[in-house]
């Protein structure tokens, strides 16, 4: 497993909860990717990288869509609830 290059960055709080439950699945980004398309959210490698480093901000629809993929809820995502 790679190791990550840069810092954390602070535009998303959900960033690094996407990458544990990722690898936790043994997921790998491009399957996360399609997954997200079923949900009808487009974005692409390098954003969802960003988006796991927490140097892009996450929308709303992607927030639901991701919470939906792996059932857990938004508040969890986001650091307000302690449980899954």
């Amino acid at each position: 497993m790679k190791t990550r290059k840069l810092s954390l960055g602070d535009r998303n709080m959900v960033g690094g909860k996407v990458t544990e439950l990722r690898l936790e699945r043994n997921m790998k980004q491009i399957e996360l990717l399609a997954k997200l398309q079923t949900k009808g959210i487009e974005i692409s490698v390098p954003a969802l990288s960003l988006l796991e480093g927490q140097k892009r901000p996450v929308s709303d629809f992607e927030l639901c869509a991701l919470a939906d993929i792996f059932d857990v809820s938004v508040d969890w995502l986001l650091g307000r609830e302690r449980s899954r």
